[in-house]
C-alpha cells in the first residue's frame, strides 16, 4: 500500500525539509528490532513498521536520506501544506519540533494525524529513483483523524500532478485537473480551495516553461 504522507528530512548542516512522498507500507515487519543508535540507551521494540522509500535523485529529500539515513513520516490531512510542499519549499518555522529522545536527524510536524520516525536499513534502486528501505524506530499520535473530503483527496491528486510535469502529457494533465475541479468546486472547504488554486497555478506556470522545484 502506498501511503500518501508528508517527510521530514534533516540535512547535515540541519536544515529541515518538508515534502510530500508516497512511501510503500511493507506488508510484514520487522521483529524484535534493537534500536541502539537512535537514543542513549538501547530500545527493543517488539516489531517495527517497514516504509519503502523511493526519492527522486537530486530532490533534497533524496541528498537529506542519502546523507543521514533518518525521516519522519506524516500522515495528515493538512491539503494547504501538502500542496504547498509539493510546488516549492515550505518554511519549517513553526511547523515541526524535535522527536523526543532522538538524534536530531529526526524532526516532526507539530501538527499532524500520526508520525513515524524511521532509519535506512537497506538502499537499492537505481537514479533517477533511489529504493531506501526504512523501519520505524518510534511513533506517535498528535490528533485523530477528522474523517474523508473529496476535496483533500482532488488536491493530493493535483499535487501528485504539479511533481509530474514532464513525464505525463498537457493534454492528460489539463483534462485530469479539469475532472478533478469538480470535487473542490463541490465539497472543499478555504483551505482545500486555496491549495487547488495555488497547485493550478503552478502548472500552468510550469506548461508554459517556468523551472521545476526541488522536493
Amino acid at each position: 500500500m502506498i501511503l500518501e504522507s508528508i517527510v521530514t528530512t534533516v540535512s547535515p548542516e540541519g536544515e529541515v525539509n518538508i515534502a510530500p512522498m508516497g512511501p510503500i507500507v511493507q506488508e510484514d515487519t520487522v521483529q524484535k528490532e534493537t534500536v541502539q543508535d537512535e537514543t542513549t540507551e538501547s530500545n527493543t521494540r517488539d516489531c517495527c513498521l517497514s516504509f519503502l522509500l523511493r526519492p527522486y535523485q537530486g530532490s533534497r529529500t533524496c541528498r537529506n536520506l542519502l546523507a543521514t539515513g533518518r525521516a519522519v513520516i506524516h500522515v495528515t490531512d493538512d491539503a494547504l501544506l501538502l500542496a504547498r510542499a509539493a510546488i516549492g519549499r515550505v518554511d519549517p518555522e513553526g511547523l515541526v519540533c524535535p522527536v523526543d529522545e532522538l538524534s536530531a536527524e529526526y524532526v516532526r510536524l507539530i501538527d499532524c494525524h500520526r508520525w513515524f520516525a524511521v532509519k535506512v536499513i537497506k538502499k537499492g534502486g537505481d537514479p533517477p529513483r533511489h529504493e531506501l528501505t526504512a523501519i520505524s524506530v518510534a511513533d506517535g499520535i498528535v490528533r485523530p483523524f477528522f474523517g474523508f473530503n473529496r476535496a483533500k483527496h482532488a488536491v493530493i491528486e493535483a499535487a501528485i500532478i504539479a511533481t509530474r510535469i514532464g513525464m505525463i502529457d498537457e493534454a492528460t494533465i489539463r483534462d485530469d485537473m479539469k475532472r478533478l475541479r469538480v470535487p473542490v468546486e463541490k465539497t472543499a472547504g478555504p483551505d482545500e480551495r486555496s491549495a487547488f488554486e495555488m497547485v493550478d497555478a503552478f502548472i500552468e506556470q510550469r506548461l508554459s516553461g517556468s523551472p521545476e522545484s526541488e522536493g
